[in-house]
């Protein structure tokens, strides 16, 4: 019997695509604890996107709705009135995740460098979920969580090491 390949390769691509994003989603350290059944789950409530070279995903000091995954393509995250680039993101990185939390001011831009094909998980999404899947919400909440505070201890010791190189200079200068 022959095989139907139109057909065959119709849904042998829509597989791909979806264990592609189900990868993806595997690799975000906020959903690293979830089973394949809450990622399905997931999947259905994440927002897709793409975006051309330049376009801006959102700007420096705007309310910040939620957190952005790259599918395919690549990001500068920029600061400052010359858009220092402080960061450049490519496929399976993730950023704005503190918007699940805060809505408060993004600290930097975002801009798109080439085509991009993003997942946004937004803090309307997050709630719905808590609502409707409070075991699944809790899930990335913890994540979310140790994932803060780990950026805040890895702040704190730069901080720190800042302060003592500071203090080391002015000694010197005042010798």
């Amino acid at each position: 019997m022959q095989e139907n390949t139109l057909w065959s390769n119709i849904f042998r691509n829509q597989r791909q695509k979806e264990k592609s994003i189900e990868t993806v989603l595997k690799q975000v350290p906020i959903f690293k604890d979830l089973s394949s059944r809450e990622i399905k789950a997931l999947e259905r409530i994440l927002h897709r996107r793409t975006y051309r070279d330049g376009e801006i995903i959102f700007n420096e000091n705007e309310p910040g709705v939620g957190m952005y995954i790259i599918e395919n393509g690549k990001v500068f995250i920029k600061s400052g009135k010359n858009e220092k680039v402080l960061a450049v993101l490519s496929n399976g990185d993730f950023f704005g995740e503190m918007a699940l939390l805060l809505e408060s001011p993004r600290t930097a831009s975002a801009v798109a460098n080439g085509p991009l094909k993003m997942l946004g998980f937004f803090q309307p999404d997050l709630f719905h979920l808590l609502e409707t899947r409070p075991q699944t919400g809790n899930k990335i909440l913890r994540r979310l969580a140790q994932m803060i505070a780990e950026r805040l201890r890895q702040t704190t010791i730069e901080n720190s090491e800042l302060k003592n190189k500071i203090s080391r200079y002015e000694a010197q200068r005042d010798e």
